[in-house]
């Protein structure tokens, strides 16, 4: 499933980082020893403006002068960074010396760096140094959708957007909003117009020098009521409630463009908790904590309210643990778990930072998980391991092999007592395939973090490629691939989720129910015309923090709503060398149901953790938070808000274990749903087997 990032998982590894200034001569240090080699960058200050270009030469140089013969990656420093600068190669032309294009994008201040290609990743050398890009001057101001029409007593937000002279729209740049007679019109400062009373008003924006206007009318407001209603009055904690409001004349007719704002007053019960609710303009209200709210819609002087009464969820079940397969010598990757050709039930689990073992595992009896096979390959990291559909083949990834020729490996699984070797595939996949994905015969890796390659494997002894997709934005990068019903659905960190077309017409299936016929609900919006040799990319979304690193697609049954959940990966506070890590980020519920209109409706966030791989089945999210455990979520219903904050969890589990290599310190890597159980692997600990049950009535948590 999706995985540590190639540049986030030196925390396990014994590194020296060395902070470094700004100037032509950057230290860069072998991270096992002493000074190897530094990094030179001519020039030695670097700053351009929005459309500038400049030549860099890059040269790692021994301490006698004479250049290194280690190939290096050249890169701006940052998953949200690296679409301020373009960076053309990305990899050095020869060993130990290379020369890019640094072209300004985006305004602000970046880190270009170097980073050796080495086979330990305790090995590698970085250097950097600072890339300015100006500010450019800013050149005009427009008004979104502005009202020109205002009816007396109503208030009206304005947004404006300011544009530069590279014709990049500049936010956070604070705009001031003047009304010319503030008899008809005021403004409050934050883009609010109150309509005062009737006549006309000029409303002018500036920043700066610039400036811009357009004129209002206020009328009589014929507003006389608000109706309002809501489709429940009693409902849980994290059930959303959809409240419509409609402004009606004295004769009871609708006003359909009057301004009606939703607002909310919340009262706890005598749990002790404060109320903690939202509504949005839409009307969609939800709640936090058990409680009486209020939603008030207001137009001018007009108002209604309507009480709904909030209860506790009460969704909780504790964790028993069945089994536990102990890998206490090496760190464990990922997992998958299926159904054999005999009818018994296997697993696969892969290695990171070690010997390039990938372990089998009989998970017959869950409660004695026990290895049945070990197969070697020619790598230190196995990141990946997938088995086909038929349960016949499997597919690892290969990161660190010793003549840097990566690729991936298929297997013969049709005896999981006896793994065969059928081929592996390198061709220009050396610089390491991170994640995989196995669908109808075709294999989807992700090569060097760039891009992915649609292998067929129809005659897995002569794999062969077919295509490839790679974006072409600035910094473009791939960490993860999943399929369903013939939908790519990509994680491309700062680009966010993408979703390609590789011979569906549907999305939106848990994986073991695929073949099913596709709902109407979700065929027409997903209709394409791509195939594994032809990927055509249809829809996409991105957010602000660039940390995308795993999605999966969900189709809810009862909401008939399509979601594609957006997981985050981030180690803001450091690696933590030595230590426990501290990561963070969380699971982004996008809304896809119309593809051309996507967007983010909720989030599952963990206090003081970070998210990793997760799965999806029968409205239940079973998500891996690293240090924060495995983590089994409610997403029946429609989905609004933080869903964790909601009492949406049903339960938690942490994994300790005193003689794994870092001691203690849980740190779970992925999970998956399987007959009524939940495997799921952890790096400090191996393969675990768990099963809900209920809580009992008084006392405890997980």
């Amino acid at each position: 499933m999706q995985h540590f990032h190639l540049l986030k998982k030196q925390w396990l590894l014994n590194i020296l980082v060395l902070s470094v200034s700004m100037v032509s001569v950057v230290s860069a240090q072998n991270t096992a020893g002493p000074k190897k080699a530094t990094f030179k960058f001519t020039p030695e200050v670097i700053k351009l403006g929005v459309g500038d270009s400049v030549r860099v030469k890059i040269q790692l140089l021994e301490p006698g002068g004479n250049l290194h013969d280690l190939p290096f990656l050249m890169y701006i420093k940052g998953n949200a960074a690296r679409k301020g600068v373009r960076v053309t190669p990305r990899t050095s032309q020869g060993g130990g010396e290379g020369v890019a294009t640094l072209v300004g994008l985006l305004p602000g201040t970046y880190q270009f760096t170097a980073r050796t290609i080495t086979v330990k990743r305790e090995d590698r050398m970085e250097g950097k140094v600072t890339v300015d890009v100006a500010f450019p001057p800013l050149d005009h101001i427009t008004f979104e959708q502005p009202r020109k029409r205002l009816y007396a007593g109503s208030t009206v937000a304005y947004e404006t957007k300011v544009v530069d002279k590279a014709g990049l729209v500049r936010k956070g740049v604070e705009v001031s909003l003047l009304s010319s007679n503030p008899a008809v019109a005021i403004t409050d400062g934050f883009g609010n117009v109150t309509a005062k009373g009737t006549g006309k008003s000029t409303l002018t924006a500036h920043v700066k020098s610039i400036q811009t206007s357009f004129d209002i009318e206020v009328v009589k407001n014929p507003v006389a009521s608000i109706e309002l209603n809501g489709n429940m009055t009693r409902a849980r904690t994290g059930d959303v409630i959809h409240f419509t409001a409609v402004a009606r004349d004295g004769l009871g007719k609708a006003v359909e463009d009057a301004p009606i704002s939703f607002t909310l007053m919340g009262k706890a019960d005598d749990s002790g908790s404060d109320p903690a609710g939202e509504v949005d303009q839409s009307g969609r209200f939800v709640a936090e904590t058990p409680g009486h709210y209020t939603v008030v819609a207001s137009s001018g002087p007009h108002v209604a309210r309507q009480t709904v009464q909030i209860r506790p969820r009460n969704v909780g079940k504790k964790v028993e643990v069945v089994g536990h397969g102990a890998v206490l010598d090496v760190f464990t990757s990922d997992l998958w778990v299926w159904q054999g050709v005999d009818g018994k039930d296997y697993a696969v689990t892969g290695t990171w930072g070690a010997k390039g073992d990938a372990y089998f595992w009989d998970v017959s009896d869950p409660s004695n998980l026990r290895t049945i096979d070990t197969v070697r390959v020619d790598a230190r990291t196995v990141n990946d391991v997938k088995v086909s559909e038929d349960g016949k083949i499997a597919v690892i990834s290969r990161e660190g092999a010793s003549n840097r020729r990566n690729g991936i490996v298929i297997l013969d699984v049709s005896n999981p007592a006896d793994v065969k070797v059928i081929s592996t595939y390198d061709h220009e996949l050396t610089g390491g395939v991170h994640n995989v994905f196995i669908y109808q015969n075709y294999v989807y890796a992700v090569n060097n973090s760039i891009r992915y390659d649609v292998i067929d494997i129809h005659d897995p002894v002569h794999p062969h490629r077919v295509s490839r997709v790679e974006l072409d934005t600035p910094g473009h990068g791939v960490h993860d691939v999943w399929i369903e019903n013939g939908i790519a659905f990509s994680s491309n960190w700062q680009d966010g989720v993408q979703l390609v077309d590789v011979g569906g017409v549907t999305a939106g299936r848990p994986f073991r129910k695929f073949g099913e016929t596709a709902s109407p609900e979700i065929s027409t919006p997903f209709a394409g015309g791509g195939s594994p040799s032809n990927p055509i990319r249809f829809a996409g979304y991105e957010y602000p923090s660039g940390w995308n690193h795993a999605a999966f697609p969900y189709f809810s049954e009862s909401t008939k709503k399509f979601y594609v959940l957006a997981g985050d990966e981030a180690f803001p506070y450091g690696l933590n060398i030595g230590k426990p890590a501290n990561p963070r980020g969380w699971i982004h519920f996008i809304d896809f149901s119309d593809p051309k209109q996507s967007r983010e409706v909720a989030r599952y966030e963990v206090p003081e953790a970070g998210s990793h791989n997760f799965w999806v089945e029968d409205d239940v999210l079973y998500a891996a938070f690293y240090n924060g455990g495995l983590r089994v979520v409610d997403i029946s219903g429609d989905l609004m808000g933080d869903l964790y904050k909601q009492g949406r969890e049903i339960a938690w589990f942490l994994p300790y274990e005193a003689n794994g290599p870092i001691p203690n310190s849980p740190m779970v890597w992925g999970p998956q749903p399987y007959k009524g159980l939940i495997y799921f692997a952890d790096m400090n600990s191996g393969l675990w087997a768990v099963r809900l049950v209920p809580k009992p009535d008084k006392g405890g948590t997980n």
